[in-house]
């Protein structure tokens, strides 16, 4: 009895000191985050977009649709291969939602139908924000959001995606995805969404500055696609420390670049920055992805570059004043992820970043980094 009574007692002890390391983990995550506020926990938004069911209703072709939540990429570009033009105008006029968000359509009918998304969904919030029932935080809140609708609607932006659920997801192009040799994927990490998606604030640390600046760099030689796709942590909380929201947001990354591939682009590179570092790791093995490629990352939850599970070179930058690594890079009980790309024992390829100024400096322009990231995305870097 008594040696079953220590060897309990052991496990406890093993068991609180395990609780402790983790709290204090969690703790030195916040502390890294310089100033950063703590953040709220979030839930992640990873079910089809509203109007599916219509969509699974619809009978107009005479045979069921391709259904969004179980069809691959690849069975909806051959679905729509099948049709002629008029039949596809028509079902996206009936499924905006649906069909902007359809990994697998075409590039164009995706563009299309999510400009009719966006309209629609300006229109529902402008008259929210004139019906007087509405408390006034609310009509002030819908007049925002339609504000927000029309700027992406705005003259030449590519809109890939577009979700207005929770804190909004969204994803553009910069260049012709279409006939594009090379296709850039910027993956980004907290605090992004719908309304900071392109702020002026912080420029480079935004998917659409990242993208806009990369599309720069490479002479406008390729297409570079900003996407904010998966509900990302806020602030340097708990959410940030764990991989929870990365691991609902790696097949929602995983399934749009099989789209790309399978709407005829090229196998794409991947830019991951900071939390969407995380994502990309744990999206690797499902993602045709040519290249991997970390910025400031927390970690990629591999204990090496070779356990991601992928065929893609995998490179990573990290400046030396970057408060990145404040973090500690371990993952333990579920929190933190795990070895800094960064350290040469990853195995990852180095990206110089000695002048990208902090966490946000990667994407900017005259840096090191970003004209390492061009070369990369144009696929002539070594």
């Amino acid at each position: 009895m008594g040696r079953h009574t220590q060897t309990a007692t052991t496990r406890t002890k093993g068991r609180g000191r395990r609780t402790l390391v983790a709290a204090a983990l969690t703790a030195a995550v916040v502390a890294g985050s310089a100033g950063w506020a703590v953040g709220s926990e979030q839930t992640a938004v990873n079910s089809p977009v509203p109007g599916v069911s219509s969509w699974r209703a619809d009978r107009d072709l005479g045979r069921p649709l391709p259904d969004p939540a179980t069809a691959s990429p690849a069975r909806v570009a051959g679905f729509f291969a099948g049709l002629s033009p008029a039949q596809r105008e028509a079902l996206a006029a009936r499924h905006p939602l649906v069909v902007g968000n359809l990994d697998g359509a075409p590039v164009g009918l995706r563009y299309e139908a999510n400009s009719r998304a966006l309209r629609g969904e300006r229109d529902k919030q402008l008259v929210r924000a004139g019906d007087r029932s509405l408390p006034s935080q609310d009509r002030t809140a819908a007049r925002a959001r339609a504000g927000r609708y029309g700027q992406l609607l705005g003259h030449g932006r590519q809109i890939l995606a577009f979700d207005p659920r929770g804190r909004g997801q969204v994803a553009e192009v910069y260049g012709d995805l279409a006939g594009a040799g090379h296709v850039s994927v910027i993956v980004p990490g907290s605090d992004i969404d719908l309304d900071t998606f392109d702020r002026t604030t912080d420029r480079y640390g935004t998917p659409a500055g990242m993208g806009r600046s990369l599309y720069a760099a490479t002479g406008q030689r390729s297409a570079v696609i900003a996407w904010a796709g998966y509900t990302t942590p806020v602030g340097l909380g708990p959410d940030a420390a764990t991989g929870r929201l990365a691991a609902a947001g790696a097949p929602r990354l995983a399934r749009f670049a099989q789209g790309l591939v399978a709407s005829g682009a090229p196998r794409p590179a991947l830019f991951c920055h900071s939390y969407g570092s995380v994502v990309c790791g744990l999206a690797a093995a499902d993602t045709p992805a040519a290249d991997l490629v970390v910025a400031g990352s927390p970690g990629m939850r591999a204990d090496r570059a070779a356990d991601l599970g992928s065929t893609a070179r995998v490179w990573a930058a990290k400046d030396p004043g970057d408060w990145i690594d404040n973090v500690p890079h371990v993952e333990l009980l579920g929190l933190g992820h795990g070895t800094d790309p960064a350290d040469p024992a990853f195995g990852a390829r180095r990206v110089p970043s000695a002048d990208a100024d902090g966490h946000t400096g990667y994407f900017a322009p005259g840096t090191d980094s970003l004209r390492t990231f061009a070369r990369i995305a144009l696929g002539t870097a070594r």
